[in-house]
């Protein structure tokens, strides 16, 4: 798909009014907004927490502001009950495609809901709506059982996730479809910049893989397209393995790291795939950049995958531009820059070559 320096974002912004949020949202990002993550407004909006609604066992301790999962009570009538619903709505053949098992309620995002109510005052559709969910790798390396170890290692839970967060993509695409041509689900893996660690030494290429496409085809069953973004250093052919349609990374300071899979990255244009520039710094640094340093950097990293032998009219055709990850943690005034950074940078490039 030709996105052209199409302009989104990562999910997390630091505001706490949500109509607020949205408004930044379709002002700057008015092609492709997003719907807002607001961690400020509490422990539900929390990047597992979030998207823990409907997951059996599942238990928020509010105090510690933390969740784990309970795995020593007698879950069989749970989990039966989870993979009913599963089937239900899921099964290649005879599922009915409804995931309202997996809701998410305005108890544990504000910002779906005022994305919704903003969207369904305007005529006509949007080209697209960008969602996102929490990837798998991310919520099982991250949140533990009642013992502290992390629910990755219990081969049941994990299932669970998967098939949970597959669910709750789609049930976010569906809220959305009425009011875009295309729908962009954005599968949020940071921990995958942790793979291959010492600390994740038994977690296995193929397995991460595997947990990824699992979700990436519920997205797919939609007709929706598939990104996966991780804001450290990775390997990037994981991504690609994964059949995913956009591949997302932080090219401020991890830009030419795209390049040492030239060949994986050159497979997945040629399939029609998109790259997603995260050029546009969630950090303090977004303070001493202007759209013509950013567009700078941008050339830079996008000549230096070129120069592996990979088009560069592909590269800008089938790019999008981010911020590199989510501004939930930053300043409000920062955050704000970061949109409009990205908003300006996308223009420019369009202006560049002609789109």
């Amino acid at each position: 798909m030709k996105t052209k320096f199409l302009a989104t974002a990562i999910g997390s912004m630091p505001f706490e009014d949500a109509d607020h949020a949205v408004n930044v949202s379709l002002t700057r990002l008015s092609q492709a907004p997003i719907w807002p993550q607001l961690p400020r407004l509490g422990v539900n909006e929390q990047m597992e927490i979030q998207y823990s609604e409907g997951m059996p066992c599942a238990v928020i301790d509010y105090d510690k502001r933390r969740m784990y999962f309970d795995t020593s009570v007698d879950y069989s009538e749970l989990f039966a009950e989870f993979y009913e619903n599963y089937m239900t709505a899921m099964d290649p053949d005879n599922g009915n495609g409804d995931c309202s098992s997996m809701a998410i309620s305005a108890e544990f995002s504000k910002g779906i809901y005022a994305l919704e109510s903003a969207l369904s005052k305007k005529s006509g559709k949007l080209p697209f709506v960008k969602v996102q969910t929490t990837g798998p790798c991310s919520v099982a390396l991250t949140i533990v059982d009642e013992n502290k170890r992390a629910i990755y290692y219990n081969d049941e839970f994990r299932d669970v996730i998967v098939k949970a967060l597959a669910m709750k993509c789609r049930w976010q695409i569906q809220k959305f479809q009425p009011y875009a041509e295309k729908v962009i689900c954005f599968i949020d893996e940071p921990i995958l910049s942790a793979f291959g660690s010492s600390t994740y030494v038994s977690v296995t290429r193929e397995d991460v893989v595997a947990m990824l496409n699992e979700v990436v085809e519920a997205v797919h069953a939609d007709h929706a397209l598939a990104g996966i973004h991780c804001c450290g250093n990775t390997e990037w052919s994981i991504l690609v393995d994964a059949g995913v349609d956009i591949v997302n990374f932080d090219a401020f300071q991890y830009g030419e790291t795209i390049a040492m899979y030239a060949d994986s990255i050159k497979a997945h244009l040629d399939r029609g795939g998109i790259l997603a520039w995260g050029v546009v710094p969630t950090s303090k640094a977004i303070r001493e950049q202007t759209v013509e340093t950013l567009e700078a950097q941008l050339e830079k990293v996008m000549d230096n995958l070129a120069s592996k032998g990979i088009s560069k009219a592909v590269i800008t055709e089938q790019a999008i531009i981010t911020p590199s990850c989510g501004t939930g943690s930053l300043d409000p005034e920062d955050a704000e820059k970061v949109f409009e950074l990205t908003s300006a940078l996308s223009k420019r490039m369009k202006e560049k070559y002609g789109f």
